[in-house]
């Protein structure tokens, strides 16, 4: 994959042009620290997430799989992260989900990192189904139409947590 570094193994480092795509460590915490508490960003995943919960948070992050931090290059900038969980919810299937910082938000970054990790997903990730899902709020706008920009495709849709839910699908690539 052009400009791309794609490994098969976790811990994994993926590259783009812009973005250095790494395991979250324990370190990275005061990062997410937003990305659990911003209302902007869990405006569509169910609000921020209790303070009192949040020390349980941070002393996860350093030990769970396929969770990315994506740090901006040029700046080095943590503006998100991805995470794949290899056996979600959902009958089990890989589940890419993302997020990221709102300063950051309308520069392609997010496009960019969830690409390189769905890609990387398909041989790293262990599933006996061929495809990769994600799951947004069909008010969530801005991530409905990324996840489609990826080729991604709309699979169903339901109800959960009060609001209409859309799943989308990807393929490997041919």
């Amino acid at each position: 994959m052009d400009e791309k570094t794609i490994s098969a193994t976790w811990p994994a480092t993926l590259t783009t042009p812009r973005l250095l795509v790494r395991p979250a460590e324990s370190d990275d915490a005061s990062d997410f620290r937003p990305l659990w508490t911003d209302t902007a960003v869990r405006k569509y995943l169910g609000g921020p997430v209790d303070e009192q919960k949040l020390p349980a948070y941070e002393r996860a992050l350093g030990r769970l799989l396929y969770v990315f931090s994506v740090i901006e290059t040029s700046e080095s900038s943590f503006v998100g992260t991805v995470h794949v969980d290899a056996s979600s919810s959902f009958a089990g299937r890989r589940e890419i989900s993302y997020s990221f910082l709102p300063a950051h938000w309308g520069r392609g970054y997010a496009r960019e990192a969830v690409s390189v990790v769905l890609a990387w997903a398909f041989d790293a990730v262990p599933s006996e189904d061929p495809t990769i899902i994600a799951v947004t709020q069909e008010a969530n706008a801005r991530s409905c139409r990324m996840l489609e920009a990826l080729g991604m495709t709309k699979i169903d849709s339901f109800i959960k947590f009060d609001a209409p839910q859309a799943m989308y699908e990807a393929r490997r690539p041919a």
